[in-house]
């Protein structure tokens, strides 16, 4: 975290290093960066634009909606970059210049001409936008050597540690007891631990960690998040179908109260009495396109390849950031949460956290649920196809966990180690690691 020359807070992100290995490339494609609203895509670009270019060259299609028609018959490249010019009165010099379009869900004419700027090759392109999983999915089909992608998500652990004046080796020290398997020394651990009670509440949204690192306000804090889910709502009254938009709010609506179910599956009958899987499939996607949701998916088996046995009407739903969920319950909740309160249940909280790190770091999310076995919280599949079962655990109870012994000891899965988080140190018994909550997002498949 440092200061901008403006007095702003600038907040350490790790997509940087993507930025700056992108810009080095010898062979450089344009770059899209995808996700939710509201998480910082434009801001972070700005800043990397600023640091590296002499000459930025920004188009917001929101803003300037009118823009758009620049691309809809341009004949070649150097006919769409002298309008370009002209429109936003910006020098574009050779070599030196970053064109960045922002909100390009709103120029569907972008995937056609992008293919011919990077031919072009005079420039280097960003393009940015939200909800491009629902309203701009053909910008997906560019040739891979035309377009390169990275999503961005909220604030991890270890970007909201940063913010708190924590450096990068606190962190490499967690790699290197999660490597040799032993014990995070007591006081780091409980600064740590302190640290996740706040980031559980503030979450990961920057705005809301820029107010917190400012005023060390919650109730701003709140304020903030309150405001970000009512942007959401309003994406769904103007991008999703007329005809969608009354049940896409209400699945958004409940996620919180869903969480709070003992399985945490979500109920379709919620939404509306009597309504089946299929008249809201697509609603579910939407949010899930949209970046607002992730979805973890019931398998049959816990084996690999786990998508060939995922139930798509059986699953649960969590928000993009712990935070909003947090935000979403009363006061008092928040309050338990940063003051360690041990009478209340942290479970939905706590899944939530480890959902997002998961999503973050790379991982397509599962669960399983069998009557005869009992329910994992999660399955994840690794870089090697190697099935990771996972448990999330709020208590002092951590250490009971039967649907993991039970699968651990099944003779058809062949599950080498079975990963439990929770309020804990590192410790490894029989075929089981337990690991501090914190440490979800060092599991990580990027």
């Amino acid at each position: 975290m440092q200061l901008t020359s403006e007095g702003a807070i600038l907040l350490a992100r790790k997509i940087e290093a993507d930025l700056e290995a992108w810009r080095t490339s010898p062979n450089r494609t344009a770059l899209l960066i995808t996700g939710a609203r509201q998480i910082g895509k434009t801001y972070i670009i700005r800043h990397f634009a600023k640091t590296h270019y002499e000459h930025v060259v920004e188009l917001n299609f929101i803003e300037n909606p009118e823009m758009a028609t620049l691309f809809s018959t341009p004949r070649d490249a150097r006919n769409l970059l002298m309008r370009l010019e002209l429109a936003t009165n910006s020098p574009m010099v050779p070599g030196k210049t970053l064109v960045f379009f922002d909100e390009v869900q709103q120029c569907k004419e972008i995937v056609t001409a992008i293919k011919f700027l990077v031919d072009d090759g005079r420039f280097d392109y960003i393009m940015s936008g939200s909800l491009l999983g629902v309203e701009l999915e053909d910008i997906r089909s560019i040739p891979v050597g035309y377009m390169s992608e990275l999503k961005m998500h909220p604030l991890d652990f270890e970007e909201f540690c940063w913010s708190q004046g924590a450096g990068s080796d606190v962190f490499d020290m967690l790699r290197d007891c999660l490597r040799d398997r032993k014990e995070v020394d007591g006081f780091a651990h409980d600064r740590l631990m302190e640290l996740y009670a706040k980031y559980l509440v503030i979450g990961g949204m920057p705005a809301a960690v820029s107010s917190f690192v400012s005023d060390g306000s919650v109730r701003n804090v709140r304020t903030i998040q309150e405001n970000i889910k009512r942007e959401y709502r309003r994406d769904i009254g103007q991008y999703a179908r007329k005809e969608d938009r009354l049940h896409i709010r209400s699945i958004y609506d409940l996620v919180p109260s869903e969480l709070n179910n003992p399985n945490k599956r979500f109920t379709f009958s919620k939404v509306e009495k009597g309504l089946r899987f299929q008249a809201v499939a697509s609603d579910f996607d939407w949010l899930v396109g949209a970046d607002v949701a992730i979805a973890a998916y019931n398998v049959d088996e816990p084996c690999t390849p786990l998508e060939m046995s995922k139930e798509r009407n059986l699953f649960k739903l969590f928000y993009n950031d712990v935070g909003l969920l947090t935000g979403s319950f009363l006061k008092k909740t928040a309050l338990d949460v940063l003051n360690g309160n041990p009478d209340i249940n942290y479970g939905s909280i706590y899944e939530n956290a480890v959902a997002q790190e998961l999503a973050a770091h790379g991982f397509d999310l599962y669960y399983y649920n069998s009557k005869k076995l009992g329910e994992l919280d999660f399955l994840v599949q690794d870089r090697n196809d190697a099935v990771l079962p996972i448990e999330v655990k709020s208590g002092k109870s951590y250490k009971r966990h039967h649907a993991m012994d039970a699968v651990l000891a099944h003779s058809e899965y062949h599950l080498s180690t079975g990963y439990v988080f929770g309020p804990c140190n590192i410790a490894v018994e029989n075929r089981i690691l337990y690991l501090p909550v914190y440490m979800a997002g060092l599991l990580s498949n990027d």
